[in-house]
């Protein structure tokens, strides 16, 4: 089969795509969790409550895509990487389907009863099915970025030497909370986009505001620590680019703020922290007008805020602190040329689909929200 890309462009080009579904999702079901993270704090009644619940309610599904489309990708472009991370991060991936499990459920099933109870009880299983979520992917990047322990031996069978526990770490846990902070501001925004004039959209600004600036201080020390700390990963030893894939073929070493040389050898890329603390001012600024800008500054911070993970890491994808070597990286993880061309076209097919039906669902249901709305008969 002749391939018009060669092999090590199309590798790029996939460690691009995957970090675009994770910013799409980010940037979709993103702000599904912020608003169920929020729904206890900003909603004080139950109508309140179903205002918040109806703001999301018709969309979050369709948002599933993005997550869905993210791991499959990650697991037909990078076999090895989706072998060591749902392996080794089961117990907290299953925490995290735990979590979104009762979301639907809380959906469907809050506003079956008038009981008080009954609803507040399916409202904090709401707040559960957005903070968790959260949580657990900023704490998964945090680990990730000081080094998962695994290893691979000479058959290319991978081992996993750590637990549940041993995730929550301090660097972790801080990631963990720029990653509920900075989706808080997300959902923040969309209620200011989406709501009525009224005190619902009055305390989510409120609320809002402070995880904006929540977001800047912890993305900030986070920034500090890797910079200061043992932190990163560098590659001492020649490797191929257009190689097939085999991760012990290359020497790695641990090196203190080896994770900032990209951004002196590639100047540009310090764009993306800097939309990162940019877009979380802008957020800040417009959620205290009540301006639909608020949104585009949440959607800004969370791009450049995983897009500065990408940029810090490249080219490791999963770093080894077990065994340096046995790292993975973009040149040495990949599935084969012709698979990952044939996924590209796919993608190139089927992406602006998603992209289409994305932008159709929001223009439909674009308006804002009133409570005589979300309360009428047919709602959540």
């Amino acid at each position: 089969m002749d391939i018009p890309l060669d092999y090590a462009t199309l590798k790029v080009i996939w460690w691009a795509l995957v970090g675009i579904l994770l910013i799409g999702y980010a940037l979709t079901d993103g702000y599904d969790l912020g608003v169920a993270t929020l729904l206890p704090f900003v909603g004080k009644t139950d109508a309140e409550r179903r205002l918040v619940i109806n703001s999301i309610g018709p969309m979050w599904e369709g948002h599933q895509v993005w997550l869905i489309t993210g791991g499959g990708a990650l697991f037909a472009a990078w076999p090895f990487v989706y072998a060591v991370s749902f392996s080794g991060f089961y117990l907290a991936m299953f925490v995290v389907l735990a979590a979104l499990i009762l979301r639907p459920v809380g959906f469907k099933y809050r506003s079956k009863r008038a009981s008080k109870e009954w609803r507040r009880n399916w409202d904090w299983a709401l707040f559960i099915g957005g903070f968790v979520p959260a949580l657990i992917f900023g704490v998964a990047l945090g680990n990730v970025l000081q080094g998962v322990p695994f290893d691979i031996d000479r058959t290319m069978r991978a081992t996993y030497d750590g637990g549940l526990f041993g995730l929550l770490n301090p660097f972790a846990l801080l990631a963990g909370l720029a990653s509920v902070a900075m989706l808080v501001v997300h959902g923040a925004s969309w209620l200011v986009v989406k709501l009525e004039h009224g005190p619902v959209m009055d305390r989510a600004v409120k609320y809002g505001r402070i995880a904006a600036l929540a977001v800047i201080v912890f993305y900030a020390l986070a920034g500090i620590w890797l910079w200061q700390s043992g932190m990163g990963y560098r590659i001492v030893s020649d490797i191929d680019p257009h190689g097939q894939a085999n991760p012990l073929r290359k020497e790695v070493l641990v090196e203190a703020g080896a994770w900032m040389g990209n951004y002196g050898r590639y100047p540009f890329l310090i764009l993306a922290p800097l939309a990162g603390f940019v877009g979380s001012l802008l957020a800040f600024w417009a959620l205290g007008r009540k301006s639909p800008l608020a949104m585009a500054g949440s959607g800004l911070a969370a791009t450049g805020i995983i897009a500065s993970v990408g940029a810090s890491m490249f080219p490791f994808i999963l770093p080894s602190s077990v065994n340096p070597t046995a790292s993975l990286t973009v040149w040495d993880s990949s599935s084969s040329h012709v698979t990952l061309f044939i996924m590209l076209i796919a993608t190139a097919i089927f992406l602006p689909i998603v992209l289409a039906y994305t932008a159709w669902v929001f223009k439909v249901l674009w308006g804002r929200l009133t409570i005589e709305e979300a309360t009428s008969e047919g709602k959540y």
